[in-house]
């Protein structure tokens, strides 16, 4: 028996677009069912996904994460295919990051965009690209180039073991941080990136869902690495600390008084305050590994696709 695809496509005000990105997804990949969840739309992005002939669905919860959240938990297939629904992603690329996932036994495959296009892929939302993977590579492993792809394909084992916390773009984020901290057999493609269809408006605000993502890396490096987070803020309290502490302890040297007392017992108490972030890191650390080794084990619970003899 083949594998059960599903390609799922969030969409939000997307009629203009989604027409051709169920076309191309129907001939890239025939025995796949395509699921269209329509988010609130405005310009019969809805309809447009039936006369398309895709599966069409609606979240009323406004937010790319929500949308996420509910495919994930109401398809059931042996691999995902997701999809942003702006026509800016190359169909063609699916078959081999299907069978890259299928036949290498991966969990996750990333569509990594390659573009000479500036009006496609802006220089602003590159460099911000580009930070961000940059600063989750230090942290988590650099397995993955472009972290805010928008198409990936996934097995059943990641989309049903994902936690889906966020309700926005940083969904992406998430994607890419628990797939790096479970240690999941990951790959990568290269994918054409295109610029949208005419008459068709992106939905990312560069600075705002850009500050939003860096607040999710700075939580989830609190949530999955609390020790070095919290040693990091230890270290920079203490450093304050010997700073103010140093001119009371020469005064105290040369003349045996301590003639700057409120200086003294600030430096005291930001020292207390360092020693106590080191600790709090030091019990969230096991925490955080007991909630790592529960995620583990319902990542495992979950079945792996096994292709019929």
């Amino acid at each position: 028996m083949p594998p059960a695809i599903a390609v799922l496509i969030p969409c939000y005000n997307e009629a203009v677009a989604i027409p051709a990105v169920v076309r191309d997804f129907r001939a890239a990949l025939p025995g796949a069912a395509i699921y269209v969840y329509d988010n609130n739309s405005s310009d019969g992005t809805l309809d447009a996904a039936r006369a398309a002939g895709a599966i069409a669905r609606t979240e009323r919860l406004q937010g790319k994460g929500h949308v996420i959240r509910r495919m994930f938990a109401d398809i059931e297939a042996d691999a995902y295919v997701l999809v942003d629904g702006d026509d800016t992603y190359c169909a063609a690329s699916s078959p081999a990051m299907v069978r890259l996932l299928l036949e290498d036994g991966l969990d996750m495959v990333n569509g990594a965009r390659v573009s000479e296009m500036a009006t496609a892929y802006r220089p602003g939302h590159r460099f911000g690209n580009a930070v961000l993977t940059g600063l989750v590579s230090r942290v988590f492993g650099n397995r993955v180039s472009d972290m805010l792809s928008g198409y990936r394909v996934f097995s059943r084992r990641f989309v049903k073991s994902f936690p889906a916390l966020s309700g926005g773009f940083e969904t992406e984020t998430e994607f890419t941080i628990h797939s790096l901290e479970l240690c999941m057999p990951i790959g990568e493609v290269p994918t054409p990136y295109k610029e949208r269809p005419a008459g068709s408006a992106s939905k990312l605000r560069t600075v705002t869902d850009g500050l939003r993502i860096l607040r999710t890396i700075v939580v989830l490096v609190k949530e999955e690495r609390p020790l070095p987070f919290f040693a990091a803020a230890a270290a920079l309290q203490m450093l304050v600390a010997v700073g103010l502490a140093v001119p009371v302890f020469v005064d105290f040297v040369q003349t045996g008084l301590v003639p700057r007392l409120p200086t003294a017992v600030l430096s005291t108490g930001i020292a207390l305050l360092a020693c106590l972030s080191l600790t709090c890191g030091m019990i969230l650390d096991s925490v955080a590994r007991g909630r790592k080794e529960l995620k583990r084990l319902s990542y495992l619970a979950v079945p792996a696709y096994r292709p019929a003899p």
